[in-house]
Order: structure tokens, then sequence, then C-alpha cells
């Protein structure tokens, strides 16, 4: 059964879409099946993976159209499969709204893909609309990333108390998996400062790894792949596979627990 992390910020540029493409890429180089599912009418995930061409996406998947093992492409990397996106997902709010069970219609959708992968992550659309609002009810847990700027935290509060409406009335489950720090630099105070603020905020749901700012990072998409594979020795592929490694050790851990709790 799939660990399911929705990947959420309602704040636009804090490496959301970055953190879903380059975090699936490096748990599937760890030979992790994971499924990719992009829910942003934008589709950066899909056309940062090179997916540019498909006959069904996520759109025809939530509204019921479609099945969602019909729906998967395999990317050019083994063990890493995407559920693409474009720009139908504009429409998709407005007619989910006269729908029944409108929040968990994703929840349904994913039913029959859960048993083919380790890992789904699904990238949310800068808002906390009724697309966001599926996938957080379909989700085991939410990463969060926050970038290293000021009014970092900026926002928060708000997908904090949203988190918490899904908890209490549709998703009882729902977890913070953790909160990422991207865009990191360490020449400026600033960003140490943001650090140590929003470790105060959240403990221990921070990763140990953090994304320092880095030039492939931000080339990679235009050529259309992570940058684990447009420059495998950078920067930003060490802090993603680092990122990978944190996530499948915690899980480890949690399972290891669990088992001991009904021991």
């Amino acid at each position: 059964m799939a660990r399911v992390v929705s990947i959420a910020n309602q704040k636009g540029g804090v490496g959301k879409t970055t953190t879903a493409i380059n975090l699936s890429a490096s748990i599937a180089a760890a030979e992790h099946k994971t499924l990719l599912i992009d829910i942003d009418p934008q589709g950066n995930s899909t056309s940062g993976l090179g997916i540019n061409e498909f006959d069904s996406s996520s759109y025809e998947v939530l509204i019921g159209t479609e099945d969602i093992n019909e729906s998967i492409i395999s990317t050019y990397m083994p063990f890493l499969d995407i559920l693409p996106a474009n720009i139908d997902l504009v429409g998709a709010e407005i007619e989910m709204v006269s729908m029944q069970n409108r929040e968990k219609l994703l929840k349904t959708a994913l039913l029959p893909a859960l048993d083919n992968y380790e890992f789904i992550f699904i990238d949310c659309p800068p808002s906390l609309g009724l697309l966001t609002l599926n996938a957080l009810t379909g989700s085991n847990s939410v990463l969060i990333p926050v970038q290293c700027e000021y009014f970092a935290l900026e926002g928060l509060g708000q997908l904090l108390n949203t988190i918490n409406i899904v908890k209490n009335n549709f998703n009882p489950e729902l977890n913070i998996e953790g909160v990422l720090l991207t865009m990191f630099d360490t020449r400026l105070r600033l960003s140490h400062q943001v650090v140590e603020e929003v470790k105060k905020y959240f403990g221990n749901k921070v990763y140990d790894t953090v994304i320092q700012r880095n030039v492939r990072i931000s080339e990679a998409p235009s050529h259309q792949m992570p940058v684990l594979l447009y420059d495998a020795i950078s920067t930003g592929a060490k802090n993603y596979i680092s990122l990978a490694n944190e996530i499948i050790e915690r899980l480890k851990q949690e399972l290891e627990g669990t088992k001991n709790d009904k021991n």
C-alpha cells in the first residue's frame, strides 16, 4: 500500500513543484516504485519530466471519466510514473462544486493505484481551493516546503488551519510529513534566521536536509528532467537525494514503531 504525500503550500515560488519532481525522481532512483500526481493546472511537474503529449490527465481522473491506471504514464526513469496535468484542470474546480462528495473525488480515484506503488506524491496548486482540499483528503500526510526568505512563515497559519479542517472533517489520519527548507543561501544571515524560526515553530517536523540555492536546480526544468539526471554531482541533486534518504529512513522508523506498539 502506497504512502500518499501531498506537497502543498498556497504561497507561490517556495519550491513546491521543484520538490515534487526532484523528490519523486530521487526516491525512484533508490528503486522504490513511485507515482507523481500533478493536480496543478500549470502542469509544471508534467512538463518538467518531459511529458508533453497524453490522452487523459488528472482532470479526467478527478471528474470520473477515466480510470487512474489508464491515465498514468511511465517516464524515462525506471520506478517513476506520472499522472499528468494540463490547463483543463482550471475548469475542474467549477465542475466539482456540484458533485457529490466533492472533497473525496481524488481519494476515491486513487484507490485502484494504491497497491501498485510504494510512494505517491501529489503536486498541489498554489492555492487552498478544492483541488488542494482533494489532495489533502486523499493523503496520509503533507510535506510543506518553506523558502528561506523574508515572510517565510506568512500564510502558513492558513495552511495549518486548512490541514486541521481536513483532519477534523474528511481525513482524521492526515499528518504533517515534514517541513522542508528550500532556497537556503549559506552566505545570508537571513537564511540562517529563517531556519531557526521555522525549527522553533515546527520542531522535529523540520527535515535535517535543507535545499540550497543552486543554479542547476533552476536549469533542469528547461531540459525537462530532474536535477539528478541533469547534473548528478550538483549540490541540488545531492540535497534531494539526501531528502529522499531521510524520508525513507523516517518511514522505516515509523513502521518499526508501529510493529513494536502492536507487540
